[in-house]
This record gives C-alpha cells, structure tokens and sequence, in this order.
C-alpha cells in the first residue's frame, strides 16, 4: 500500500504552515508549495501552470491556504472606503488565484479511490451570516471563492466520483494576518490546523460542494 500524499499550497503562512505539519504528523508524504519557497503568484496563470505541471501526484489531500485581508492597510469599515484597484486585488488573490490553481488540481488526484480538497475560506464570506456589514472587499471574495469551491466540486467530481471539494472556516487563528485585531479571542495555529484536518478526514462524497467550520458544523452561504 502506498504512502499518503499531501500538498499544501500556501504553506509558508501561518494556517498553511501548520496543516503541513499536522497532516506530516498524521502519516502523510508532505509536498510543500509557497510564494516564499517556490515564488507561486497565484495571480499569474503562466507562473501557476509552471509550478502545479511540475507536481507528480496522486495526491490524495489537498489544502489551498492563500489569502489577504486587504490590499492595504485594513478591511473597508464603509462602502465609501472601496477602491477599484483594492478590491480588484483582494479578489485576484482570494477568488480568482484559487479558482486558477483549482482548474489545475484535477489530474494529480487519484483516479479511483478518496481524495480531499480542502480550501481556505472564512465565516465573514457566509452572505447569510453577515449581520454587521462591513469588510466589504474581503467579505465578497470570500463569498467569490466559496462559489467557485462549490462549482470545483461538481466539476471535479465527473471524472473523481470519490473526491471531496470543500470551503473551510478556520475561525481567527493567532497568526501574522490576525495580529492587529486583539479584541477577537484566537486559538493556536497547531489547534486550528489539527481541527481542520478532523474536519477533512470525516468527510463523505455527500459534503463535497459544501462550507464547513473548524467543529465540523456547516456554514450558512
């Protein structure tokens, strides 16, 4: 019987970081990829075709980790703090890089068997859930990307009838990308990366398409 394979993409930041050694710790062959070791832009279709067609799989889970608050400085408070060339950015790097490196990932998962594709969203990017407003940029390219999961999944799962696509919500991770909102309570990146992978390891068929949380519990679109 073969090893398990892993590939966390994203995995030079704190979340990503941390499911790379949780999944290590839980018998997986670990493959890495990041903009710090391999300079992945996922912005740049030409520079992710490069990276991801040099990938040998199968890979039988994978983690999208790649993300940014804001393209400077802090999420919008108002809809009169939007910028085009902001928003254009937070979505490039949030919807658009993901759904690029997800239009890559099919042929180095297995063929027949168990597959996970686990990929980094967020509660605040849950339309039903949004009672505060706010966060504008941030908020709409997560709900962007939660679409796209949701499309990625149906898709995958024609020729990968045994893969799971999913959205995960992590909840606020003590990590570079939290530092600056102390008022919300924080759990470890280790705590969060081993809730996550709980969460892709009892998955079925069935949930593929769909947003969870770190409990397992799922998330309202």
């Amino acid at each position: 019987m073969r090893m398990k394979r892993a590939l966390i993409i994203g995995a030079s930041g704190g979340i990503g970081a941390a499911v790379a050694r949780e999944v290590a710790r839980r018998g997986y062959d670990v493959v890495k990829v990041s903009r710090q070791s391999d300079g992945l832009d996922v912005t740049d279709p030409a520079e992710v075709e490069r990276i991801m067609s040099a990938l040998e799989g199968p890979f039988d889970l994978v983690f999208i980790a790649v993300g940014i608050l804001a393209a400077n400085g802090a999420p919008e408070k108002s809809l009169a703090a939007i910028t085009q060339p902001e928003m254009a950015r937070v979505f490039a790097v949030n919807a658009i890089g993901p759904a690029i490196l997800l239009a890559q990932l099919q042929e180095i998962l297995p063929r027949n068997g168990r597959s996970v594709v686990g990929v980094l969203s967020a509660r605040v990017g849950s339309i039903g859930d949004n009672k505060i407003g706010g966060w504008h940029s941030y908020r709409a390219s997560k709900a962007a990307l939660n679409q796209i999961v949701r499309g990625a999944a149906i898709e995958i799962g024609r020729k990968r009838r045994e893969a799971v696509v999913v959205a995960l919500h992590p909840g606020t991770v003590a990590t570079e990308f939290t530092q600056d909102y102390p008022a919300h309570k924080k759990v470890p990146a280790e705590e969060a990366a081993a809730n996550l992978c709980d969460v892709m390891e009892g998955l079925v068929v069935s949930q593929s398409g769909a947003f969870f949380d770190y409990s397992g519990a799922e998330v309202p679109w």
